[in-house]
């Protein structure tokens, strides 16, 4: 349930231009919605901040802030449908502005013109091609991918640390959050069920890294921080990825945000409750940045 009156009012914006029925929309058509959503909330930068658009690993990535030993990757959200440099601008510029880190965001193929294990693919081509430690980030999606590369590095060069904003884990839909929570704004359960088809078309999902939930071996891999909208279908993959990185040896975090909806990265200016969750996301990202990278 939801009272706050900043988070109601931010489900009330983000819906007048991102509709729900736009998820059920040609992909064309629902990133034409998403972009409008996205620039309606898009911040300035912050002043000064150096930005440059470049290739990594062939892929295209956008790199925020001045070189530093430690890095950091994000990895944007959008069902793996929709999102892309722009869509996330703003939360990458002030994230490289705070926490002093040069962060490449990476601009990774999308479905359905590009299914899994397409965008996976991009993501390791990048940081094959990153040439310092990082903190990998993602939200969303991006949280699957972030938590995917993690698992495909098992035994190599590890990410400092993987810190995971509202994430897709591939969980079980047994799971209370995605019934009681299957109507939530901002992400229904159904809404999952045609991303899932968008990225890997119809029958059962066969790669363990696609679902990071379902892999058998979660030894070995970067600590991680977990951040969950509780009115969200997939609050509770979060939930269920700690416990097995914990039962698995590796030092792992939830938090769970009360009254926030999926997406609410964008609310960070307007609503209280998201504006604190972001700054735990600095820290955590900083603390991380710290850290000794982790091997099995």
């Amino acid at each position: 349930m939801i009272a706050d009156p900043q988070v109601l009012e931010f489900i009330r914006s983000t819906e007048a231009a991102y509709p729900a029925e736009a998820n059920g929309a040609s992909a064309a058509d629902n990133r034409r919605y998403y972009d409008a959503m996205c620039a309606r909330f898009r911040a300035p930068r912050p002043p000064g901040l150096p930005v440059r658009d470049q290739e990594l690993g062939g892929v295209s990535c956008r790199v925020y802030g001045v070189r530093t030993p430690v890095a950091v990757l994000y990895l944007h959200g959008g069902g793996f449908v929709v999102g892309g440099l722009d869509s996330h601008d703003d939360v990458c510029a002030e994230i490289a502005d705070a926490t002093g880190l040069m962060l490449v965001a990476v601009d990774y193929r999308l479905a359905p013109e590009h299914r899994w294990p397409a965008p996976l693919r991009d993501v390791e081509a990048v940081w094959q091609a990153l040439d310092r430690p990082a903190v990998v980030v993602g939200d969303s999606a991006g949280g699957l991918l972030a938590a995917a590369l993690c698992l495909s590095c098992r035994g190599q060069r590890q990410p400092l640390g993987q810190v995971l904003i509202y994430p897709s884990l591939g969980g079980d839909r047994s799971a209370s959050s995605y019934t009681v929570n299957a109507e939530a704004p901002m992400l229904r359960t159904v809404d999952l069920d045609g991303y899932q088809r968008a990225l890997h078309g119809e029958g059962p999902v066969a790669d363990p890294l696609a679902q990071p939930l379902r892999a058998p071996r979660l030894g070995g891999l970067a600590p991680a921080f977990v951040v969950s909208a509780d009115v969200d279908p997939l609050r509770d993959d979060g939930r269920d990825y700690v416990a097995r990185l914990r039962l698995a040896g590796v030092a792992a975090e939830w938090r769970n945000e009360p009254e926030l909806p999926h997406g609410y990265l964008r609310a960070r200016r307007e609503s209280d409750r998201a504006r604190r969750s972001f700054q735990a996301i600095l820290a955590a990202i900083v603390r991380l940045a710290g850290c000794v990278p982790v091997r099995a």
